[in-house]
């Protein structure tokens, strides 16, 4: 075999075997797209790499498979609906409160689930592997409930932070929540196991479903700091 065809050959396979890590880091690059979503480009933009961000996202995958995430059971799904219930309700009187509420029910939520929740950072990474959809949610509303304690936040900040809580307690739990009546639809839950409207005090809602604060409670307001 002369000197010539040798590199003809060492030179194919080199373009052979560059084909093929190419169309692996395409195919992994696609993966973790589709299954991270904006939390890809998020975090892509926070390493400054595409590489490192790929680096991240997959030890996320790892470390995720190592944990024991378990469905919720119905009764616990059907605790879990009462008790966002009663935190939507408490709003109108307290809304700063029924947020923290929020949030420590979500986390008991993420915990009873297999999520280790005592870090929120870590808790965020993990939760966006298989909520990548919703985590972003948690992450805004953690931002706003960092500010309910330098007293910088209103009343709209405190019923936007209560709806993306509650896109990831939906998540979470299995089904979006019906905010209304406190069910959650299409998960069999049996009807003595849901709130319905009824049985609650008449609460007047926006058009989200969140109920509308009590006049001149709203953080700052004389009469909340009276109640602080």
């Amino acid at each position: 075999m002369s000197t010539g065809t040798v590199t003809v050959i060492i030179v194919a396979a080199v373009i052979v075997v560059a084909l093929i890590i190419a169309a692996m880091i395409t195919g992994r690059r696609r993966r973790l797209r589709q299954r991270f979503g904006p939390e890809y480009d998020r975090v892509v933009i926070e390493r400054d790499s595409q590489l490192r961000a790929e680096a991240e996202l997959t030890e996320r995958q790892r470390r995720v498979r190592k944990l024991d995430i378990q469905p919720l059971t119905e009764a616990a799904r059907a605790r879990y609906v009462a008790r966002w219930q009663a935190i939507q309700e408490q709003f109108v009187d307290a809304p700063d409160a029924a947020v923290t509420a929020a949030y420590a029910l979500v986390t008991t939520v993420m915990k009873e689930r297999g999520y280790p929740a005592a870090d929120d950072d870590q808790a965020m990474a993990d939760l966006s592997v298989d909520h990548a959809s919703t985590v972003g949610h948690f992450r805004t509303a953690q931002e706003i409930t960092g500010n309910v304690a330098h007293g910088n936040v209103s009343t709209e900040d405190l019923r936007q932070a209560l709806i993306h809580y509650r896109e990831l307690f939906a998540d979470l739990l299995g089904a979006p929540p019906d905010v209304a009546t406190g069910r959650i639809a299409g998960r069999g839950l049996a009807a003595s196991e849901t709130i319905a409207a009824s049985e609650s005090p008449a609460i007047e809602t926006d058009p989200d479903g969140m109920p509308v604060a009590t006049p001149g409670r709203e953080p700052g307001s004389a009469s909340w700091q009276q109640e602080r």
